[in-house]
């Protein structure tokens, strides 16, 4: 059975019975030409993970996935594979393999051979590869297609002959760069839920680059966001979803309503925050699922953002008496995206609110129709003001 390899003893939590560590990277600096495209990147990532780095083009997730494949060397810091440096090692000899975007298959080659390839450069004996060529093809679903080349077979049965020529050389970690970009929105959701079973049957180690939050979202274990060759916060996808940290992984991360104000008063449990406008919105100071998940240290007169996903947000044709962060507007704009219905609501105080709500049948309002749109304390959170 294809499996990860042998962990080292050492290679584990601070008490001895934490979870060992697959990738390591300690302040991790990649300088190309003067520029510098990873700044100081701390990770660790746990052995079995299903591990997603985040961001937009040019953040440095693709030269970070490079530097642990061996592809690029750290101009400072130090990256670790099973607790081992990896910083002199070539990739050839680094116990990872890479899938690409491209795929990369040997055109002149068939899906077997294709496979077969990193096993014959190992030297093994004829038997031995036969046996893995032909588990690694039963894994992928792909043995009807052996004797066939890259160019008679789909982008997804391509896809699947890179992941299983990957697998057969029993990597402990399997690196994946865009692995699902080259192909269309169905089959990358059908290839989503095949990488997540095959993540689950083998208990491997998968490292995913991606610009595609909902694929990191539905996949990963854990993620790290980066921004500008930084990481800007690591946590599940829950925790990055509900409790951002910085408004740019707020608004990154799905979809969000953004509103600058100032703290006016602060308490143990909740803020009140006012928009240059005047309008007042209470904050509920959220329970952080993790101990460790950095809290901001509020203050009166602070300048803030409050950022409010437009699903926990609802829409009224009357004022909910003594309902707090109610706030009145006009419906300006209405989309239909089939599963919900966007509203776009222009404030009276100038500011633009979306709202997503559930598709439901009943008729909607007019435009310029005077509505209310209302939310709940818990489900806004402060975030530091870029100019703050």
């Amino acid at each position: 059975m294809l499996q990860a390899a042998t962990h080292h003893p050492h290679n584990q939590g601070a008490n001895g019975t934490g979870p060992q560590l697959d990738v390591e990277l300690r302040k991790v600096f990649k300088v190309f030409n003067g520029e510098t495209a990873v700044r100081g990147v701390d990770l660790d990532i746990k052995q079995g993970e299903f591990f997603s780095i985040l961001g937009p083009s040019g953040c440095g997730k693709t030269t970070t996935l490079r530097l642990i494949a061996g592809f690029e060397s750290p101009s400072a810091g130090e990256v670790l594979i099973q607790g081992h440096s990896m910083n002199q090692v070539p990739p050839y000899r680094r116990p990872v393999n890479t899938v690409f975007q491209s795929y990369a298959l040997f055109s002149h080659l068939n899906v077997r051979e294709n496979i077969a390839f990193g096993l014959r450069i190992k030297r093994q004996s004829q038997a031995e590869i036969e046996d893995q060529v032909q588990e690694a093809l039963k894994l992928v679903k792909m043995e009807k297609f052996a004797t066939r080349y890259p160019s008679q077979i789909s982008g997804g049965q391509q896809q699947r002959v890179a992941l299983a020529r990957a697998l057969v050389n029993r990597p402990a970690v399997l690196l994946l760069d865009e692995p699902l970009g080259a192909l269309d929105l169905k089959l990358r959701k059908q290839m989503q839920m095949e990488l997540s079973n095959l993540h689950r049957n083998l208990g491997l180690t998968f490292v995913m680059v991606t610009h595609d939050q909902e694929e990191a979202m539905s996949l990963s274990d854990r993620i790290a966001v980066m921004q500008d060759g930084r990481i800007e916060q690591i946590g599940t996808p829950h925790e990055i979803y509900e409790y951002p940290q910085t408004a740019f992984i707020a608004d990154f991360i799905g979809d969000t309503n953004l509103l600058k104000g100032e703290v006016e008063s602060v308490d143990a449990s909740s803020q009140l925050i006012i928009t240059p406008s005047g309008l007042k919105i209470q904050v509920e100071t959220p329970k952080y699922p993790g101990s460790d998940s950095p809290q901001m240290e509020l203050r009166s007169g602070m300048e803030v953002l409050v950022s409010v996903r437009p699903e926990k947000m609802s829409l009224s044709l009357y004022p909910m008496g003594g309902k707090l962060n109610c706030l009145e507007g006009k419906l300006s704009n209405v989309m239909y995206l089939g599963t919900h219905m966007q509203f776009i609501v222009q404030l009276l105080s100038g500011e633009q609110i979306v709202v997503q709500q559930h598709t439901t049948g009943e008729s909607l309002p007019h435009f310029e129709t005077p509505i209310y749109v209302c939310w709940e304390p818990k489900d806004s959170r402060v975030l530091a003001s870029p100019k703050s």
